[in-house]
């Protein structure tokens, strides 16, 4: 076989590897797939997700995140309340045991970055420390990723 008959195999595996899990786990706590959507140069903020998975019989809290893509990060809840789409700032995340708290464009919990130190393109990613109460702190790769190509990516990890 030749070496430009395996480029192709070879391209190919490497596309399948990137648009798999990129999963962490902190004890009892597994982080999947944190996402963040775009945010062009000029744009001073943009959200991140993952999905929150607590295996053990201790819940998990998330007190605070940070990274070096921000000035700073804030756990955000958006809801609607009588029609309207509001979002407020959240102390902490809590994950009863045995759930997994599953953060989404579009509504309820994500980490809202302010002050970006550049704009984030697709394909991008860069690191952020979450932090956990009695847990910890523990360094994911966030990875930029359109709306819907990171939702569908992270929904494919509920299969593991």
């Amino acid at each position: 076989m030749h070496i430009k008959s395996l480029l192709p195999l070879a391209a190919g595996l490497t596309f399948a590897a990137s648009t798999m899990a990129h999963d962490y786990q902190l004890g009892d706590i597994r982080i999947a797939h944190p996402f963040a959507t775009p945010a062009p140069p000029g744009v001073p903020h943009a959200a991140a997700y993952l999905d929150i998975s607590v295996a053990g019989d201790e819940p998990a809290v998330l007190v605070g995140a940070s990274t070096p893509a921000s000035d700073s990060v804030e756990l955000h809840n958006m809801s609607m309340d009588d029609g309207v789409m509001s979002m407020r700032r959240v102390e902490q995340i809590d994950v009863p045991a045995g759930t997994t708290e599953t953060m989404r464009p579009g509504g309820g919990y994500h980490l809202m970055m302010f002050e970006l130190t550049g704009a984030l393109a697709e394909g991008d990613s860069f690191p952020m420390t979450l932090e956990f109460a009695e847990h910890g702190e523990i360094k994911v790769e966030v990875w930029v990723q359109n709306a819907e190509e990171g939702k569908d990516a992270a929904d494919g990890h509920h299969d593991h």
